[in-house]
């Protein structure tokens, strides 16, 4: 059985040297990466390289003019030639900058129904000093050269922002101008994965290190080999029911957590939307408005760009026979949160920046609820308030 595992990330230097090291520390593996900057010429550049240098190189067409479409098509069958091979350990899916693992991570684990393959690790490479100034860099992916198809209208910020979010596992570079209000916003950011230092290296017994080639022994390597989750990194990351960060405040870096059982007025929501997505380099979860008060709404904001989804139902407003058809992750989640007028319904909206001014940021989220004369009257009422939404949910 072939282990995969993908390493990605739009800090190309800490990914880099990310792929180098897990080259060097596990015998038996190789890279492969797409290189999708001459996708513009229809083409896709495929490399395979292992800790010596490069082994084949080739390739690929574009499909249906899409960079990430031809990394799909061209990557399973590479994959199940190595497994078919049997001399490769792991192989190491370096992902070019813009793609996010996601995608890469869903592909793989179809592809592992039919072929030999199993996806042991997926690992974001993240330079510290640079999160800040990604996260907040609003330009698209276009006009900086790293869009993955035509039609990309991603910016660089929530790319970036998915990419940190999605990873268990932060390879991090050293970097002498990264400092500690770097690593606060880092650890708020993404409060649950486990940090590994790219240089690292880690004593065996006696004290000695452990030398290049030997299997397992930098934590790189294990997180790499260790074992990865489709389905529960999925629901990690879904409006519904994902891992929101925590309050805190460190270093200079604070997350709020706002969490209301009142609907927001749409027109008041939609006029502040410009000074709540400028309020924190990152913002995200879930909110309810009054005027579709059975729909859960996403809110994803970074860069000073804010992104929102219809993310389906709240579960209260589904009959009791529907909820055996909705995952028990989402159950779960539902039933911790549960309340026993509105259910599932509410504002849950985490903002994480340095210089957070959480008192005016409350105050302006506050006045944006319904007031209590608009509460009173009801979803009948609320139902017929202005749809302010319409044209950001393409309705």
């Amino acid at each position: 059985m072939l282990s995969v595992a993908i390493v990605g990330g739009l800090h190309a230097d800490a990914r880099r040297a990310a792929v180098d090291r897990l080259l060097a520390e596990v015998p038996g593996s190789v890279a492969l990466h797409h290189d999708l900057a001459t996708a513009v010429q229809g083409t896709v550049v495929r490399t395979i390289r292992d800790r010596t240098g490069i082994v084949s190189a080739g390739e690929a067409p574009l499909v249906n003019d899409c960079a990430c479409c031809a990394l799909r098509e061209d990557l399973v069958p590479e994959l199940e030639r190595l497994a078919e091979d049997g001399l490769t350990r792991l192989a190491i899916v370096e992902l070019w900058d813009s793609v996010e693992p996601k995608a890469m991570a869903e592909v793989v684990a179809e592809a592992m129904a039919g072929a030999d393959l199993r996806l042991t690790g997926v690992i974001t490479a993240v330079d510290p000093a640079l999160v800040l100034p990604y996260l907040g860099n609003g330009d698209d992916l276009a006009d900086a050269g790293l869009a993955a198809a035509a039609t990309d209208q991603r910016t660089i910020a929530d790319t970036f922002a998915r990419q940190l979010e999605y990873a268990p596992v932060l390879a991090l570079a050293t970097s002498e101008d990264a400092d500690d209000e770097d690593r606060a916003l880092l650890a708020q950011l993404h409060p649950t994965a486990r940090q590994v230092p790219i240089a690292r290296r880690v004593p065996m017994a006696g004290g000695a290190l452990s030398g290049r080639g030997e299997p397992g022994r930098h934590p790189l390597a294990e997180a790499a080999l260790g074992g990865f989750d489709v389905e529960a990194a999925a629901a990690a990351q879904h409006p519904a029911c994902a891992l929101l960060p925590a309050e805190a405040d460190e270093c200079g870096i604070a997350t709020l957590v706002w969490h209301r059982r009142r609907p927001f007025h749409p027109e008041r929501l939609y006029a502040a939307l410009e000074d709540l997505c400028c309020a924190a380099a990152r913002s995200r979860g879930r909110f309810w408005l009054a005027d579709r008060p059975d729909t859960l709404l996403h809110w994803d904001a970074a860069g000073g760009a804010l992104c929102v989804e219809n993310a389906g139902p709240w579960l209260a407003s589904l009959p009791d026979a529907a909820w055996e058809l909705v995952p028990p992750v989402r159950r779960a989640a539902a039933a911790l949160d549960w309340h026993p007028e509105h259910g599932d319904c509410c504002q849950h909206l985490v903002f994480t920046s340095p210089g957070l001014d959480r008192d005016g940021l409350e105050l302006l989220l506050e006045s944006c609820l319904l007031t209590d004369a608009e509460y009173a009257a009801g979803r009948t009422a609320w139902k017929q308030l202005p749809p302010a939404f319409d044209s950001l949910l393409e309705v």
